[in-house]
């Protein structure tokens, strides 16, 4: 029989394009992420990946099994949270944690789905910052899950009682004031924009640390108009003509006419989006919603693609 542990990790092993990333997102060793394969090949007699020392290429079987294996699990998930509901007799309260950007992106497109009221889920929530919603996750907290988003690898810390799921990753994006004649979508090199001013994140941060050090090997010295967090007021001050700005796509949902995306090959950067979980009160119907949660994310596009035009 197959094991769905095993079809999950092939989705990651796939999604992220080797057994040492997918080990990372998913809390295992390589090693173990491995012998998961073997365990699946063996099991349904098919050859998944072609190995060499470094690398594990999909085969068409397994981009294939992937396919079906996606609706498998979200299927089982769903089996598993209508029996649950049943069970009890009422919906499932879900205390969540999400970071602002997010919020404001993905639970209109969650509840406003044709399948929320069947997943029998009560949402109370709680709309903060990583580092806040980490604290309601601890030993009498208020939270079951946290939504939060790390860049690079730093900056912040769990309890060993809460397991993490990657979801999806948020690409940054250059944006520039419509005002200094850029056309929407053009590439430009890092180089181009050393000159020009910047919106930056404050000095210190785990974010403004990883990319300042993308800014200098980019050999990209910016001229700090503005220091700001959020990123809502760095798009309005680049709408104004203060400065260029690097801001998340989530954040972009209702980006000001006044500033364009550009495409800028040196910078590529992404904030990645996991789930927090603390693992005594991880369901079917959680496990669900943070499937459906990771499908928006995966499936919608919020500002246009560098390169695409308006």
């Amino acid at each position: 029989m197959v094991n769905p542990i095993h079809l999950k990790t092939l989705l990651e092993v796939i999604r992220v394009g080797s057994f040492a990333a997918a080990a990372l997102r998913l809390g295992y060793t390589a090693s173990a992420v491995s012998q998961q394969m073997s365990a699946l090949e063996r099991a349904t007699g098919t050859h998944l990946f072609e190995r060499s020392a470094r690398t594990a290429v999909p085969t068409e079987a397994a981009v294939v099994m992937a396919r079906h294996a996606a609706k498998v699990l979200t299927d089982m998930d769903a089996l598993m949270a209508a029996s649950a509901r049943v069970e009890a007799g009422t919906s499932h309260e879900l205390r969540l944690g999400i970071f602002p950007s997010l919020a404001t992106f993905a639970l209109p497109r969650l509840v406003g789905s044709p399948g929320w009221q069947d997943l029998g889920i009560n949402l109370k929530i709680h709309v903060a910052e990583p580092g806040q919603t980490i604290q309601g996750l601890r030993t009498g907290g208020e939270l079951d899950v946290a939504l939060i988003y790390l860049v690079g690898q730093g900056g912040l810390a769990w309890p060993s009682t809460i397991s993490r799921q990657w979801l999806g990753d948020d690409d940054f994006r250059v944006v520039l004031p419509r005002s200094w004649g850029i056309r929407e979508g053009s590439q430009v090199s890092a180089e181009q924009l050393s000159d020009m001013p910047w919106i930056m994140h404050h000095p210190g941060t785990p974010d403004a640390l990883v990319i300042e050090r993308l800014f200098a090997g980019c050999n990209l010295h910016p001229r700090v108009a503005a220091y700001c967090d959020d990123f809502n007021a760095s798009l309005e001050m680049a709408a104004a003509g203060l400065g260029a700005a690097l801001v998340p796509e989530l954040a972009m949902l209702n980006r000001h006419d006044g500033v364009v995306v550009l495409d800028v090959p040196e910078i590529r950067l992404a904030r990645s989006i996991f789930a927090l979980i603390i693992n005594e009160r991880e369901n079917p119907q959680v496990r669900l919603f943070l499937d459906q949660l990771a499908e928006v994310l995966r499936t919608q596009s919020i500002a246009p693609r560098a390169g695409a035009g308006t």
